[in-house]
């Protein structure tokens, strides 16, 4: 019987033997793959990190917290542009620009927060529209953020406590993977152990009902503000990575139409789940990645093509890959509620009990 008896079995890290096999089996292919797979392929696996990362902060305020947001591509923007200032101009070392740059989206994050004490719902998601606009607007008129022509972000070096021989300049996507995917795994399960804290249990019985938590004593200011600049700090992270994973950044990469991308991470893969955040992220970035070149698909990309020439206008033709972006989300929202995650426990369940 799966039955916990003790508090600490809830918060162990792995359950089981065979969990913990599954576990040293994903750390070892993580550190094996960028020397199997091409270098195109290592960048799709750094930007699919990046997302994960996103995925989990937004997850922590919409999933487990209740709250929804549409204004983290407006953190993600400070993330980015803050870390590039802070080596470019504070000529700060990488890691603390990166937690600098976070601690100023989390910073932002919990003033955001202080609405959702009033508002919900959709006013809320209008508030947090109008947030990432304005942040949006700010970076692209002030000449420091460079101005409509954005920033080019510096080499990125490292040195410290881990590079005793000396800075070391990471040039290559191979050479940024080893940098990301650390971080990324690091704040899975930070956010992981999060959910197991009374904080963490303070966000679910929020979301569950605002009145029940407030009668046991859960102090909504504190906690929705937390849940806000947490999850503003997660994506400051991403936004500051995502600046050296491109090299160059620009207020129009980071449009409302990326927060969209975001939130959809989240929902398609699986509202108040931490796996799910992670396939959301993985599954989303390959699903954007592969209809960003949709002309290219065999067969149906001629098909699109011909479509696009006659009844739109060949640059009509990124817009047929949001309508399937689209459907693709509707479809899985409409027959698989719970997200991937919840078509992950549909298998292991199906699995389990085959062929009965």
């Amino acid at each position: 019987m799966d039955m916990k008896r003790d508090y600490y079995e809830d918060i162990q890290l792995l359950e089981s033997k065979v969990v913990w096999f599954w576990f040293l089996m994903l750390i070892a292919s993580l550190i094996i793959l960028p020397f199997l797979i091409p270098n195109y392929y290592i960048y799709i696996a750094n930007y699919m990190a990046i997302n994960v990362i996103v995925s989990l902060g937004l997850n922590i305020l919409v999933g487990y917290t209740g709250q929804i947001s549409l204004g983290h591509a407006g953190f993600f923007a400070i993330g980015a542009f803050l870390t590039v200032l802070s080596m470019a101009k504070l000529h700060l070392p990488f890691l603390p620009a990166l937690l600098l740059a976070a601690l100023t989206a989390a910073l932002f994050g919990f003033i955001l927060g202080l609405p959702a004490l009033r508002l919900e719902g959709p006013y809320l998601a209008i508030a947090t529209l109008g947030f990432s606009l304005a942040i949006t607007h700010v970076i692209g008129r002030w000449q420091i953020f460079g101005g409509r022509m954005g920033l080019e972000a510096p080499s990125l070096t490292l040195q410290g406590l881990f590079f005793s021989d000396g800075p070391y300049t990471l040039e290559s996507d191979r050479q940024l993977y080893f940098l990301i995917i650390p971080i990324a795994f690091f704040l899975t399960m930070a956010a992981r152990n999060l959910m197991k804290t009374k904080v963490g249990r303070a966000f679910i019985a929020i979301r569950d009902s605002e009145i029940a938590a407030k009668t046991m004593g859960v102090n909504l200011l504190y906690y929705k503000t937390l849940a806000f600049a947490i999850s503003a700090f997660y994506t400051g992270i991403a936004g500051g990575l995502y600046a050296f994973l491109i090299g160059f950044i620009n207020p129009s990469a980071f449009s409302f139409i990326l927060s969209i991308y975001f939130l959809a991470f989240v929902i398609v893969g699986g509202l108040g789940s931490i796996f799910g955040s992670i396939m959301g992220g993985v599954v989303m970035t390959w699903l954007i990645l592969k209809l960003d070149k949709i002309q290219e698909l065999p067969y149906l990309g001629a098909t699109l093509m011909t479509f696009s020439e006659r009844w739109m206008s060949v640059t009509g033709l990124p817009n047929v890959s949001s309508i399937i972006f689209g459907l693709i989300i509707i479809l899985i929202v409409v027959f698989e509620p719970l997200g991937l995650y919840g078509f992950w426990i549909r298998t292991k369940i199906y699995w389990k009990t085959w062929p009965f």
